[in-house]
């Protein structure tokens, strides 16, 4: 069962720093959210996959995956709580560069054409790589149906998802820590 206390908890103690950062949108922050520390923790790994599997409810579409490196323990947590939940789901991962070699695919896993997907990521910002995962999933064939994210930073990633014809769904947002998002046109 998804505790959100627990998930807070873990990622103020694990994740949450403060100081001068670039991120990967170019933006500068005045703290850096590094879910990889909570991602790769048994604890964190479960409390995400459980509140993700909560998000999507019991209409689950086909599989779950993102952009590697960041959306690959997020997609292997969340298919693995499903099953000892008795749901069936597939995982892929999104290349950032196709291979040079074997098939040469941007999208890996057990996937067919047709499939529907849900984007997984683990912080959001203004959804540039989530963007570019749905690209490439959709290239693959793939019916993409929204993204589920651990934090939005409520910086203009759903509204850039929304204009593109998919919902953002999150566990957390900055707001949850007691940080209010720099004023922008879509959070005014």
């Amino acid at each position: 069962m998804y505790d959100k206390q627990a998930l807070m908890t873990l990622v103020r103690e694990k994740a949450l720093e403060f100081g001068d950062f670039t991120l990967a949108s170019g933006k500068k922050a005045s703290y850096y959210l590094d879910c990889r520390k909570v991602t790769l923790d048994s604890r964190g790994a479960n409390l995400i996959a459980e509140g993700i599997l909560d998000l999507l409810g019991d209409d689950l579409p086909d599989t779950v995956g993102g952009m590697a490196i960041g959306a690959d323990p997020i997609t292997a947590a969340v298919i693995t709580v499903a099953d000892r939940q008795g749901k069936s789901l597939r995982g892929f991962i999104v290349r950032k560069e196709a291979k040079t070699h074997g098939k040469g695919r941007d999208v890996e896993g057990p996937v067919q054409d047709g499939d529907t997907a849900v984007i997984v990521e683990d912080v959001v910002t203004t959804g540039g790589s989530s963007l570019a995962a749905i690209e490439k999933a959709r290239a693959a064939g793939l019916k993409v149906l929204g993204v589920v994210a651990i934090i939005d930073r409520l910086e203009g990633g759903a509204e850039a998802f929304a204009q593109a014809g998919y919902p953002l769904r999150s566990l957390l947002t900055i707001r949850d820590f007691g940080i209010e998002p720099p004023k922008t046109q879509e959070n005014k």
